[in-house]
């Protein structure tokens, strides 16, 4: 099922959500499509354009974020889904310094890895393989992470996303230096 960027009233990314919840959004006049997907939804007696991109009408007052969250699919979005190693496809998740060496699992010390780099380097520092890792790891900062981080992309979201430091995350995602 499709996904929706979700503004808040000042344009401020929010979050994604299912196609489904974005439409109830619209007919329920809380929120008015900003894009639309191209695609249409039928029911028996109307036509609606799906959208892509909907800013909520009211203000909604956001709590404190902490940091990005550390998943599977943000830190491959992170790293551009290559090895920090090799630069190979990544298809795994390594820690630089082992867990069982003390190595806590947090942005500074995850990378992605490809399966062959992964097993080589097992529990040991790369210090004692005379590995360098391509880019030092660092936490991800900027709203766009959070969206971009869900692992939902649609090129329609992307002048909303601007703003929010999207031009340096999709950068780093697609190996392409930003402008």
């Amino acid at each position: 099922m499709p996904h929706v960027l979700v503004l808040n009233a000042s344009y401020e990314p929010l979050g994604v959500v299912p196609l489904r919840r974005a439409l109830v959004l619209v007919l329920d006049g809380k929120a008015v499509s900003l894009e639309d997907s191209g695609a249409f939804l039928h029911s028996a007696t109307k036509v609606v354009a799906a959208p892509s991109v909907v800013r909520l009408k009211r203000f909604v007052r956001v709590p404190y974020r902490g940091p990005v969250p550390l998943t599977r699919r943000a830190l491959f979005a992170r790293d551009g889904g290559r090895c920090a190693y090799c630069g190979a496809v990544a298809t795994s998740v390594d820690h630089v310094i082992p867990r069982s060496r003390g190595g806590q699992h947090r942005w500074d010390n995850v990378v992605a890895a490809c399966r062959r780099c992964n097993h080589v380097k097992a529990d040991r520092h790369i210090a004692e393989l005379g590995w360098r890792l391509r880019h030092q790891p660092a936490p991800p900062s900027g709203l766009a992470w959070r969206i971009i981080g869900t692992g939902h992309r649609d090129p329609r979201w992307l002048p909303y996303l601007q703003p929010f430091g999207a031009d340096e995350a999709l950068a780093r995602i697609d190996g392409v230096p930003a402008a």
